[in-house]
């Protein structure tokens, strides 16, 4: 994103951003708004890995008090995560469920940046990275990558959960999040667009 993003707006083409967690960078963030308005451009960024996105923004129209995302993945898929190496942490030592984190989606993508890019396009769609709260959870019972919001404001309460199978050849991510950016290609190009 900071190598590409503005080069490829500045010279006149849209961008699909799957690796959300960069725009969590205010800087580069109002940089990339900006040459976007400026060129008359599009960024697209997938619902990825994650449901209810459309359902977020609508809510973040009215004051929202509470967005919480609890991220529940096998302890192979934070293999390389800056936080278990400050941390010393093994995931093949993982014996049983473990929060890893608790915290800000700001710093969750900080330390985790390939494994909870979902909580930069949840914090992006409703009330910033900051009050945006992750939870991440080290789980080796469970083999599926599982994603619960939970949302409540003035529209009143929301409830969304994912289970997902990881990607074949990444297990940091969903396989659905491959197919989200399918889709968002199909809208771009589709006539009839459905959701928000």
């Amino acid at each position: 994103m900071r190598q590409y993003a503005v080069k490829a707006l500045s010279r006149g083409k849209d961008l699909m951003v799957l690796s959300t967690g960069a725009l969590l960078d205010d800087d580069l963030l109002k940089e990339i708004s900006r040459i976007a308005e400026e060129k008359g451009r599009k960024v697209y960024i997938p619902s990825g890995a994650i449901v209810g996105l459309d359902n977020v923004k609508a809510a973040a129209v009215g004051p929202v008090e509470e967005v919480t995302l609890i991220t529940r993945k096998p302890p192979e898929s934070f293999e390389g995560a800056p936080f278990m190496a400050e941390r010393g942490i093994k995931p093949s030592e993982i014996d049983r469920p473990t929060v890893l984190f608790e915290g800000s989606a700001r710093e969750a993508v900080r330390l985790f940046p390939r494994n909870v890019n979902v909580s930069a396009s949840l914090s992006l769609a409703g009330i910033g990275a900051d009050r945006t709260r992750v939870k991440i959870i080290a789980d080796p019972n469970v083999r599926s990558i599982i994603h619960e919001i939970h949302v409540r404001g003035e529209f009143g309460e929301m409830m969304m959960r994912t289970v997902n199978k990881p990607f074949p050849e990444n297990p940091k991510t969903s396989y659905i999040a491959a197919l989200s950016a399918i889709a968002t290609l199909r809208k771009i190009s589709g006539s009839i667009i459905v959701g928000t």
